[in-house]
């Protein structure tokens, strides 16, 4: 296994969900890099760092391994597999477990803060609703460092940091990596453009979208597809929404399923926000649990009659299909016998195939050019 080398610590550490035979790593160069320059700028104690969008607890599990002035540090972001890595990760290394401080990100974290070391995200509307959350809470004299491959960096989160926090100066590419460095100038109080909001026709409904919730400014095409293929029924059938983002599929199978019981369930603590404010306007307080999770995997087994599901094709920016295989996998152990699993995918995804590995039947409901919904019985 490869070791996270810095100039704190040596580190082994693994990625949420584990897999065997794993090839990609924990850790980049960008983490590396916002380490290095952390580490030249001086650590004096009493020193707070925050530390945004640590994929997998590489930066926070570094700082918390210093054996002197080891600063205070608050760890946040939208991930709750992050926060497993994170938690696994310090006791895989033989880290005191209190060392950092993990906050969601649905919460604002309370500084002064003297460092933040931001891991620039994939979505560029967290990296600004956490921006403006830094307001008021940066202590004099702070720096604020985003790093990120320069493949994956846009020229608007440099834009997004200098509106926000202040002059932004780039450094200079080393292993394919690149810092912003952001100096802290007095600003005016920032409104925040989150959460958004949007409407659909049918079923009438109004829904909530934080910043980080996939396709936050409308209904996605795939969702969209599903939406008039949703099955009713009038006995009560306990129901997951797997992946439920901002709950939309959730929502709209309870109103047409008066007695069904249901879970929501999604790793996004921002879509978990959406989906409790948009099934309380939509729902009031109809009976519902909604909660942030590694999907079905605190799910008792055969304890669903069905699930529904819109599997993503990526973590962060890489892509692939394990973690829609992964979530067949627990909607299978989930389901009774004769329980069914209902997905929305891209033809050429070829999910049908991959479904009749897991399941004794699966039936295409419905299809456009574009996406295919299908059944699978267990």
């Amino acid at each position: 296994m490869p070791i996270f080398v810095t100039p704190f610590a040596e580190l082994e550490l693994i990625r949420q969900p584990e897999q065997s035979h794993e090839t990609l790593q924990a850790f980049d160069a960008a983490d590396e890099y916002l380490l290095n320059q952390f580490a030249e700028q001086g650590t004096g104690a009493g020193l707070r760092v925050l530390v945004l969008n640590d994929s997998f607890g590489a930066l926070a599990c570094s700082l918390a391994a210093m054996k002197q002035n080891r600063p205070q540090i608050l760890s946040s972001s939208d991930s709750h597999l992050g926060h497993m890595a994170l938690q696994i990760n310090l006791q895989r290394n033989q880290l005191e477990t209190d060392a950092v401080d993990f906050v969601t990100a649905e919460q604002v974290p309370q500084g002064p803060f003297d460092r933040v070391l931001i891991r620039v995200p994939k979505t560029l509307a967290l990296l600004e609703e956490q921006l403006i959350r830094l307001h008021g809470q940066l202590a004099p004299g702070a720096q604020v460092v985003a790093a990120a491959m320069v493949k994956h960096l846009p020229r608007a989160a440099g834009d997004l940091l200098e509106k926000y926090i202040g002059p932004v100066q780039a450094s200079l590419a080393v292993k394919k990596a690149r810092l912003l460095i952001a100096t802290p100038e007095q600003m005016p109080q920032p409104v925040s453009p989150y959460p958004s909001r949007y409407a659909l026709e049918k079923p009438p409904i109004s829904l909530i979208n934080h910043a980080n919730v996939f396709c936050r400014e409308g209904l996605d095409i795939g969702t969209r597809a599903f939406l008039p293929h949703l099955p009713k029924h009038q006995t009560p059938m306990r129901v997951a929404d797997l992946g439920c983002g901002n709950g939309v599929l959730a929502i709209a199978y309870a109103l047409g399923n008066p007695d069904a019981q249901m879970t929501l369930v999604d790793e996004s603590y921002m879509a978990v926000q959406s989906a409790r404010e948009n099934w309380l306007n939509a729902l009031g307080d109809r009976p519902v649990d909604i909660r942030a999770g590694d999907g079905l995997a605190e799910q008792p087994d055969e304890s669903l009659e069905m699930v529904l599901c819109n599997p993503p094709f990526h973590q962060q920016q890489v892509v692939g299909d394990f973690l829609a295989w992964r979530m067949f996998q627990q909607a299978h152990a989930a389901l009774v016998t004769g329980g069914e699993l209902w997905i929305v995918g891209n033809r050429h995804l070829g999910y049908h195939q991959k479904l009749k590995r897991l399941f004794r039947g699966v039936e295409q409901v419905a299809a456009n050019p574009k996406f295919v919904i299908l059944k699978a019985i267990k």
